[in-house]
């Protein structure tokens, strides 16, 4: 079972990045947004476009893309985790199609919406972190004892063929947020195929890791419209 261990623990390792990404875009929401009486729309769209860009983070990981239908395909043991899997990433989506219901509707948002704002940002920060925490408890331990050992030597080829893709287009020049994009839509397949389709979710994007005790930019590019009047959201 050592390929199995081996795999978890690479997964475990892009597990944290994401829950890092994750707990620092919402501990800058805590600290700077909660302050505030009002926001433009602009910092509204902002809000919006960091939690696109963590849910895609969260959505193209390897666990999702590999072990999960692994897992499935091996046992139905698995159905009842995988569907509350399903609800807490309904529940963040949910709370990003809240917000983005907002954007062309108000010329600012103020009072009450900002604590609304806030609210469906927690939500989906608690939901994805709580998603995380089951693949780490739960969905982990049921895989290693559902799936058999030729499973885990697929799986792990998988992993490193999507890594040898990775660093293939960051080589050819592109930016890691693209080369990650290219890379997951790089899918291996049973047989050694490779599929180069259109990911279903547009726009995957790699939420760079931000160190909240030194750093006090925020994690994302700040659009250019909002940079010299908003300072006080997500600086």
């Amino acid at each position: 079972m050592l390929t199995a261990t081996y795999t978890l623990v690479a997964l475990s390792v892009e597990q944290a990045s994401v829950r890092l990404s994750l707990q620092s875009f919402q501990k800058y929401m805590r600290s700077t947004l909660m302050q505030q009486n009002r926001m433009t729309l602009s910092q509204l769209e902002y809000a919006c476009e960091n939690l696109n860009t963590l849910y895609q983070s969260c959505h193209w990981r390897k666990t999702e893309m590999y072990l999960i239908p692994a897992l499935r395909d091996a046992t139905e043991r698995a159905d009842q985790l995988l569907d509350e899997l399903n609800r807490l990433n309904q529940a963040a989506l949910t709370s990003i199609r809240l917000l983005q219901d907002k954007l062309g509707a108000l010329a600012d948002v103020r009072d009450e919406q900002v604590s609304e704002v806030c609210d469906s940002i927690d939500t989906f920060c608690a939901s994805l972190l709580k998603r995380l925490e089951k693949e780490e408890h739960e969905l982990f331990g049921l895989a290693r004892h559902a799936i058999a050992g030729e499973t885990w030597f697929s799986i792990a080829n998988q992993l490193m063929m999507h890594d040898k893709h990775l660093d293939e287009m960051k080589r050819s020049g592109l930016p890691p947020a693209e080369a990650a994009q290219v890379a997951a839509r790089r899918r291996a397949l049973p047989g050694g195929e490779v599929d180069d389709g259109q990911i279903s979710i547009p726009g995957l994007q790699v939420l760079p890791v931000v160190n909240l005790d030194d750093a006090p930019a925020p994690p994302l590019r700040k659009p250019a419209q909002q940079a010299s009047h908003d300072d006080a959201f997500m600086k």
